[in-house]
């Protein structure tokens, strides 16, 4: 991840090809689901809550990013490699709210 930021736990991980140009969205939507997997602009982000937002939906993580009441706040801090990895229907329903490494 290189930083959060947008809102509490919003994740910024890293560029993308400069092969992939995405663009925003040309109007925001009112509300991104929470783990939303998103691209825009050279980057990855995933969204922590239901959040507005302009960046393309590309899947989703049932891991909790942000929860004021742990230590840190944020499941994901700046320097902390990343790997999205597909699960079926099942693991999600297995693995909702925070990670267990946290």
């Amino acid at each position: 991840m290189l930083f959060g930021g947008f809102a509490p736990g919003f994740a910024y991980i890293g560029g993308l090809p400069e092969s992939w140009p995405i663009p925003r969205l040309p109007t925001p939507r009112t509300r991104t689901p929470a783990g939303s997997v998103a691209l825009a602009d050279g980057m990855t982000g995933i969204y922590p809550a239901e959040l507005p937002g302009g960046w393309r939906i590309i899947g989703r993580t049932p891991a909790t990013l942000f929860d004021p009441r742990r230590e840190p706040p944020v499941y994901l801090e700046p320097g902390d490699r990343v790997r999205f990895e597909p699960i079926t229907l099942e693991e999600w329903d297995r693995r909702p709210g925070p990670p267990a490494d946290w």
